[in-house]
């Protein structure tokens, strides 16, 4: 690829476009990692500006590629379905450990199952 190389000015309008956007939606997941109050509420917002955040960088990059190169670069989508698979697996693995850990310790402010009284029936 040409060190120099210019590209057409809808591309790079687009490209811009979808970089801000993406770069806004991670930025708005930040926000609500620090504005959250409880990490039930915390895990939830980063997970949608990662996946989102990351989709609209890499598609930014597959066009900018893409037009730069004059061929389909279409490596960039392995990327985006690894962060899509692995991003919502790691929030159901975080939110459970934090519930086990909660429910472990009685924490109040978290619902769990009602301790079987002695004498009856526990479903198993």
């Amino acid at each position: 690829m040409n060190a120099g190389a210019q590209l057409p000015q809808w591309a790079e309008v687009a490209v811009g476009i979808l970089v801000l956007v993406g770069a806004g939606i991670t930025l708005a997941g930040t926000v609500g990692l620090v504005r959250f109050k409880t990490f039930y509420q915390r895990v939830h917002a980063p997970t949608l500006g990662t996946s989102y955040g990351a989709g609209f960088v890499l598609l930014a990059s597959i066009l900018y590629f893409s037009v730069a190169q004059s061929r389909p670069v279409l490596h960039e989508i392995l990327i985006l379905v690894f962060v899509v698979i692995t991003t919502p697996v790691t929030l159901v693995l975080l939110a459970r450990a934090a519930l086990y850990r909660d429910r472990a310790e009685s924490n109040p402010a978290v619902p769990g199952r009602k301790p079987a009284r002695h004498g009856e029936d526990t479903p198993g």
